[in-house]
């Protein structure tokens, strides 16, 4: 298999699987509390984590980088998966699912926004458009459509939902200062954010109970949102050419989502949805243009 066709299998494969994961989210809140959720889901994937290094033969690294580097690792373990997830599946748990993975799509669009006053780089033009288009899409969307009533279904689910983009777009930017193996660092971290999260879930709704369904969605969460499709990402990336065309792969995940939780949930999807999420997806396509103007400056 050429390199390039391996690049768009795994980046496909990746697209495929994140486009099952908001179903899933739904299906387990039904059984679980976030925070169980998280637990269960957090042990799946290091169980698949630590499976993939040792077919790799990079096990060892992971002891290597918890040994250099525990209060960096404790911090990203912290926000992903503790904190980040925690909210995210808050943010499920009060909101349609069709609403709450909408508005997680601009989580990128906070990146840009953080990237200037913690990388120090300027923002462009395109990014304020695409500020503009993102947020306008999430109004959209959290409105149904009806932006002037200012109505929301749930106001502490939106809030959620926005301030998972924070805590995800915060996590890459800390990200930026590990250069080591991907895997072996995601691993790390889960390793180093388990405890807090068992604790806080024993300390706030108490250990899940066993419950067949509740666990294999769980189980599906952890093996596919948080392991496979992770590593399936990173070998599209290492494979491909064409770094922008494997990442202009993720546009189609969120208009297939709305396919699985119509299907599968069989919730109604609202046409505010479907324009919101355009809104949300044109200002990314957007942000990923890559322009001759002068950069926007941040202070301006």
């Amino acid at each position: 298999m050429k390199t390039q066709t391996k690049a768009y299998a795994f980046g496909i494969s990746a697209v495929l699987m994140w486009s099952t994961v908001a179903t899933a989210f739904k299906l387990a809140l039904q059984w679980l509390t976030p925070i169980q959720l998280v637990l269960l889901a957090s042990i799946s994937s290091i169980l698949l984590l630590t499976g993939v290094l040792l077919w790799q033969r990079k096990l060892p690294l992971a002891w290597v980088y918890a040994k250099q580097r525990p209060g960096f690792f404790m911090l990203v373990g912290a926000i992903n998966p503790f904190l980040y997830y925690l909210v995210l599946f808050k943010a499920y748990d009060l909101l349609p699912a069709q609403q709450a993975q909408s508005l997680n799509y601009t989580w990128a669009i906070t990146l840009a926004l953080l990237a200037v006053p913690f990388l120090k780089q300027q923002l462009r033009k395109q990014d304020v458009i695409a500020m503009a288009l993102g947020y306008l899409g999430v109004l959209v969307i959290a409105t149904r459509g009806d932006i002037l009533a200012m109505q929301f279904d749930s106001v502490p689910g939106v809030l959620l939902a926005l301030f998972s983009t924070l805590l995800w777009a915060g996590y890459w930017i800390i990200n930026t200062r590990n250069s080591g193996d991907p895997v072996a660092s995601l691993l790390v971290a889960f390793c180093f954010s388990l405890p807090m999260v068992l604790l806080y879930c024993w300390w706030s709704d108490g250990l899940p109970t066993w419950n067949a369904k509740a666990w294999l969605g769980a189980a599906y969460v952890g093996l596919f949102e948080m392991g496979i499709a992770f590593v399936c990402w990173v070998l599209a990336l290492k494979f491909t050419h064409n770094t922008a065309g494997i990442s202009n792969l993720i546009f189609i995940s969120p208009f297939l989502s709305l396919f699985f939780i119509a299907y599968f949930l069989g919730e109604q999807i609202e046409s505010a949805t479907y324009i919101g999420l355009l809104l949300i997806i044109s200002g990314l396509l957007i942000q990923q243009w890559r322009s001759k103007t002068k950069p926007l400056s941040a202070d301006k």
